[in-house]
């Protein structure tokens, strides 16, 4: 299910760790614009499909496609700062401020001026409520401002498309809505987004799309109204009666 020309185009996509096959032959496209929500339970392969997407991990089989050239034959660098990653744990530099965490990666990857990535990483710090922090190193921050300072960095590298990995898992209950509004401002920016979340109240609010996935397969795909109210699939249907229950927010 997509709309317009796909920015990303994921055909037959396999992975394998060992014996364990976690991707099975996944099928997606994402329109430029989109904000995707993948949903599913532990182990079914959402993470791997995030990581498989800017090759952090090597696919065992298929292929895909960022704006229509297959990503294995892009360099590293420009394919990490075109697709970006939010991760679960944060992966800030401890012994780098705030602000050198968003300015590294521009000077070494986009060659930018010092001067000029500092312009870049307080215009991206003030916008996720993080500026009057850039002097902060990680250990005098918490979770969730470290995970604002994160996406920060993210967003320093002008990325077309930004994955999360799970952003609210490693954080307090009170710190999950301060970035979960962070995400939504960047909706509403008209960026193109991949969330993987438990968070279903926010993966209804704010997905133009949700993707169920179990046992590495896409399960199914549709709009949230739809895919919420009116699951089509037994597994989806028996994975949000659990999860919607369990966040008290009322079943299928």
């Amino acid at each position: 299910m997509e709309s317009g020309n796909p920015i990303i185009e994921i055909t037959g996509l396999e992975k394998r760790f060992g014996p364990n096959t976690v991707l099975k032959g996944v099928d997606l496209s994402v329109s430029k614009g989109q904000v995707v929500c993948l949903i599913g339970p532990s182990g079914s392969g959402k993470s791997t499909l995030l990581r498989c997407i800017n090759l952090l991990e090597t696919p065992d089989a298929g292929t895909i496609c960022f704006q229509g050239q297959d990503v294995t034959q892009m360099p590293p660098g420009p394919l990490h700062a075109k697709i970006g990653m939010v991760f679960q744990q944060f992966n800030l530099f401890g012994n780098l401020n705030a602000l050198d965490n968003c300015v590294l990666g521009q000077m070494k990857v986009l060659k930018r001026s010092r001067s000029k990535s500092e312009e870049i990483a307080q215009k991206y710090l003030e916008r996720v409520g993080m500026l009057p922090y850039r002097d902060a190193r990680p250990d005098q921050l918490s979770g969730g401002q470290k995970q604002r300072v994160a996406i920060a960095r993210a967003l320093s590298m002008d990325p077309e498309v930004l994955m999360f990995d799970e952003p609210t898992s490693a954080l307090d209950p009170e710190m999950v809505d301060e970035v979960l509004s962070v995400i939504k401002t960047l909706k509403d920016g008209g960026l193109t987004m991949l969330i993987v979340t438990h968070e279903m109240a926010f993966a209804r609010d704010a997905a133009d799309r949700i993707v169920f996935m179990d046992a590495g397969q896409l399960v199914e795909d549709g709009r949230p109204e739809a895919l919420f109210t009116h699951p089509e699939n037994p597994r989806t249907r028996a994975f949000l009666s659990r999860s919607l229950r369990g966040q008290g927010i009322g079943t299928p």
